[in-house]
């Protein structure tokens, strides 16, 4: 007899006793339901690097690529040569640059802002070039949806050698993008045109969260990090993007929430929790982002959109109830926006806000993609998308092919990609919480061990 890791029940499998009496006990098998066969062996329960495999095989999910999508992903080669796309708007010469984590390995996306012609550029990795509809990257992507997340790797959507190499706008060398230029109006509160642009960017830079938020400080220590040309725009991008977000949140909702990184040791334990909390750094690049994503929503009347319904006053007054019994009150309103904020006042005046937010996105319902726009409540948009990462998004690189068709005015793709995206949007729905489960699964293993 095995046992089964999540129920924990007896498992018949089918083995010669000579084959389990040669393996150590605690062996992890993954085994076909239907046979009982051992299909696999994963490890030993007790060695901490068996956690990723299990929680990827409890999901049904795997790390490495085909020999066919690896090919097909390696023929693409390392580098890009702009004079092979003619047809591509040539922006090389404008100082992008990028801004993400210390242990980030795919860029996504880049910004540069134009302070004379008042206008965001956001440079997103143009990954519909190299991933076509049913090769073999696509077929595999389709299955996975999205990346994967753990403390000491990813699981990446695409094979490495396109997420990490030439779909990745690295510094210092050409890449194929799509450019959202946003050309706002003379008070820089408003964006008076929006323009998708098939472009070449080259960027100058790449930066960390916690190099930008010294900048951001006027700690210009970090001489060596310190790039005149891009500090010239995006000290005034961050004060610009702060009106953008003062006049979002006056429709919109804000939550003051934090994350835990785990650091492990070589052995993949955990040895340290650390709480990461939004920086001004991460609130620029996000504002950037949510203006890019609201720009390819306005393209298309149908495709995939980020939807997010308001929650229902039954929820809300449940939340009320529990809030009141630790002291924490509010008058219900009929705007439910007003009604959140009264309670995050009164949770404040309680030094309880972080926890009260948390009870508030609890009562809300969850954000999910749809064929139809049905709004962002939470973000207080009537229309809105996910358009910035195709790298580790399924839903972003379908956004992206729609938004091509379109824009070549070419009928036929767009009737086929709108063919079957109803189907398409509630599969990548269910393919994004199964990859949030499997980190959280993972994440749990790692505090089990420790707490053992």
């Amino acid at each position: 007899l095995g046992f089964n890791i999540k129920t924990d029940l007896p498992v018949t499998l089918v083995a010669s006793q000579k084959v389990l009496k040669d393996l150590p006990i605690g062996t992890v098998f993954k085994i076909d339901n239907y046979t009982d066969i051992i299909v696999e062996v994963l490890g030993v329960l007790d060695d901490p690097k068996v956690d990723e495999k299990i929680s990827l095989a409890i999901y049904n999910k795997k790390e490495f690529f085909s020999e066919k999508a690896e090919l097909e992903a390696k023929s693409h080669g390392d580098s890009v040569d702009k004079s092979m796309y003619p047809d591509r708007v040539d922006l090389t010469n404008l100082a992008f640059c990028t801004i993400d984590p210390p242990t980030a390995k795919d860029f996504d996306d880049a910004i540069y802002f134009d302070m004379k012609e008042r206008a965001l550029y956001v440079a997103i990795a143009d990954v519909s070039t190299y991933v076509t509809e049913m090769g073999q990257i696509d077929k595999e992507a389709k299955e996975r949806g999205f990346s994967i997340y753990f403390p000491h790797k990813s699981i990446p959507m695409l094979p490495r050698s396109l997420s990490e190499n030439i779909c990745s706008l690295k510094p210092e060398v050409d890449r194929l993008a799509f450019v959202y230029k946003m050309t706002l109006d003379e008070k820089n509160v408003k964006v008076v045109k929006e323009e998708m642009i098939e472009a070449v960017i080259h960027s100058k830079r790449r930066y960390t969260y916690d190099q930008i938020d010294l900048f951001l400080a006027g700690d210009f220590s970090e001489k060596d990090a310190v790039d005149d040309v891009i500090l010239e725009y995006l000290l005034p991008l961050n004060k610009l993007l702060g009106k953008f977000r003062t006049k979002r949140l006056a429709n919109g909702c804000e939550f003051r929430s934090s994350d835990f990184s785990m650091k492990l040791d070589e052995n993949q334990n955990l040895i340290d929790i650390k709480e990461e909390c939004e920086t001004p750094s991460h609130a620029l690049i996000e504002d950037a982002m949510l203006l890019a994503n609201k720009a390819a929503a306005h393209a298309f009347e149908k495709g995939i959109f980020r939807i997010h319904d308001q929650p229902s006053l039954e929820r809300i007054e449940e939340m009320m109830d529990d809030l009141a019994l630790i002291g924490v009150y509010a008058e219900m309103n009929e705007n439910i926006y007003e009604t959140i904020r009264a309670l995050q006042r009164a949770a404040d005046e309680k030094d309880m806000r972080t926890e009260v937010d948390k009870l508030i996105i609890r009562a809300q319902k969850q954000a999910v993609y749809s064929h139809e726009n049905l709004g962002h409540f939470g973000l207080g948009f009537e229309q809105y998308t996910h358009f910035t990462s195709p790298i580790r998004r399924y839903s972003d690189l379908i956004v992206h092919r729609l938004l091509r068709a379109i824009k070549n005015h070419d009928k036929k793709l767009q009737e086929y990609l709108l063919k079957s995206i109803e189907i398409v949007a509630s599969r990548v729905s269910i393919l994004e919480r199964e990859s949030a489960k499997v980190a959280w699964d993972y994440a749990d293993r790692k505090y089990a061990r420790w707490a053992k």
